[in-house]
Parts: structure tokens; sequence; C-alpha cells
């Protein structure tokens, strides 16, 4: 997506664009000849800047949880990335069921945003709405931890709107995202590998619910951001459909934490720091036992984005950023 119909820069919104995705999402479409609307609840989200940067930018700092706030973000968009999602503080998405503001901006985000796309009746093709859902392993058991379960309820809003002609809506079910991302400060990262690689560098055990076996799929954030506008350019083959982005080679995890632990050691100078296996605490859930492998070829197919990142190199990287 680089130019409408009538032949002017589209105007694609980033909901969540100061995030640890939406940073790298930003730095991604700032490289087009676009309009971009950065909508975010923090003060001072920089806007790209750089020999590289075509887009014209715009910040928006607004509170998404005010009634009305989605749709006057949102207006006169051609596109709206959907990026925000309930954590606490730390990072944790197990709050959700608990916190009352959770399934607001988890679900009841994507219904505003129906809403609002329906209520301004733009005339043209709909708009497009990518949404960031989350991996699960095809076969696995369903979900039962109330921010899937709202994430695949926002799913389903979308693809229902679809159907109806309100918007183009395309879900992108991300894997585990990890790395430096463009934009976000040192300690933006968010996940388990961004909180593994913290305990190393502060001195303390790797620990881990199981033996090691179990398999992740972990996505470098910057393959991430780049399959939004890869989604952009092919919406019309994609829309109404959930789409599983990943690496495509999950890998033990127990693996994936003794390399953090020999990387870390390299910058430190010290030891590595033991990968230990620990008693699961008492919130702890199926999924986290189950092993997380995606198939991101339909999606490549449609669209021609490939992951390229190499594991190791991208979590030197991202120990390197943390450093920093």
């Amino acid at each position: 997506m680089t130019t409408t119909e009538d032949g002017r820069r589209p105007l694609i919104t980033v909901l969540g664009a100061s995030g640890f995705i939406g940073s790298a999402v930003v730095s991604a479409l700032a490289r087009r000849p676009v309009r971009l609307r950065l909508v975010s609840r923090r003060a001072g989200t920089p806007a790209p800047a750089g020999e590289s940067v075509r887009a014209r930018t715009e910040v928006v700092r607004t509170d998404l949880g005010v009634p009305g706030a989605l749709a006057e973000a949102a207006a006169g968009s051609d596109a709206v990335i959907h990026l925000v999602a309930h954590t606490t503080g730390t990072g944790n998405w197990r709050a959700a069921g608990s916190d009352p503001s959770a399934r607001h901006l988890n679900e009841g985000l994507v219904h505003e945003l129906i809403d609002a796309v329906r209520a301004e009746g733009r005339p043209g093709p709909p708009p497009v709405v990518l949404f960031a859902g989350t991996a699960h392993s095809p076969g696995a058991a369903p979900p039962t931890e109330p921010y899937r379960l709202q994430k695949l309820a926002a799913e389903r809003a979308l693809a229902e709107a679809t159907a109806d002609g309100v918007l183009r809506g395309v879900t992108l079910q991300l894997t585990t995202v990890f790395g430096d991302s463009p934009g976000a400060s040192a300690g933006a990262g968010r996940g388990v590998v961004s909180a593994m690689i913290r305990r190393a560098l502060a001195g303390l055990p790797l620990t881990m619910w199981h033996d090691g076996g179990v398999e992740r799929d972990l996505l470098y954030v910057r393959d991430a951001a780049d399959a939004f506008p890869a989604a952009l350019d092919h919406a019309a083959g994609l829309a109404g459909r959930s789409w599983a982005v990943g690496s495509g080679a999950a890998e033990p995890f127990g693996g994936v934490l003794r390399t953090i632990a020999e990387l870390v050691s390299l910058h430190t100078g010290r030891p590595p720091v033991p990968v230990v296996t620990v008693e699961p605490p008492a919130y702890a859930t199926a999924a986290d036992f189950q092993h997380v492998r995606v198939d991101p070829g339909p999606f490549g197919s449609v669209t021609g984005w490939r992951p390229g990142a190499v594991l190791r190199d991208a979590l030197d990287r991202t120990i390197r950023k943390e450093t920093s």
C-alpha cells in the first residue's frame, strides 16, 4: 500500500506505535511514501527520522480506554494496524483475567474500531485492519487463558466484519517476539526471552518449569515488523482470515536459555549463569508445557514475506542492546 485509488498517499494509523513491536512496525513503514498517524498513550513518542524516511508523520497522544478516543484516532484511515494489548507493568499477560480494563483493550477496542468504521461510512474500498494476534500450534488444546480467549474473540469479530463488507480484517498470529526493536529503548523488550536476558545480565539463574524440551518458535522483532507492510500490500488475498507468522523453526527452550547464558558470558566476561528447572508457579497453565510450532509458509506464499534472522545472531544483537 503506497498509493490509494485516487493517487494520494494512504493514511496508515498505528495503534500502540510506541510499544515494542509498534516502534519496529513504524520504522518499517517510515521508508514508504505514506502518511503515518502514530497513536500512543505515552508522551514524547518520537517521529521517525533519517535519510531513509519517506513517510509524513503525525503523532497523536491519547488514552484509547476513553470512550470515543479510538474513533477519533482512526478517522479517515485507509489502514489501521492494531498493536494494543493489555499487560501489567512487567509485560505479564496473565493478569488479563483479573484486570477489568483487560477485556476492553484486548477485545473491546476491536469492536469499537468496527463500529467506528461502520459509522464513518467512507466511500471506496473498505479500510484494512491488521490485528496482532497470538499464535498457537495446529491441533493444540483450545486455550483457556482469558488473554488468549479475548484475542481470539477479537479475531472472530474482525472476520465477521470482513464478511459483512465493513472492513478488510487480517490477523497476524505472532509467535514469541523478541529482539532489539528500532526506536525502542533498552529494556523495552517484553516476553520471556527479554526477561531471561536481563536475569543473565544480573547474574541470576535462568529458570524453566520443565526439562527444557518444550519447543518455542521465536520470532525476531524486525522480521515480525516486516510482516505488517507485507500484509498491507496483499490485504486483498489475506482479508477475513488469521495467518501464522513465526520463524518456522521451533527450538527446545532449554537450549535457547543455554545460548543466552553463553552469549551473556561472552559480553560480560563472567561465567555463564546456570540454567535450572524449578517448580511451576500456581498461575502456570497447560499452554506453558505445550510446544508452539507454526508454519508461516501460507502467509509467505501470499505475501512473499520470509523470516531472515538467525536465532543466535538475533539473540546476540538483543543482548548488545540491553547492555548499551
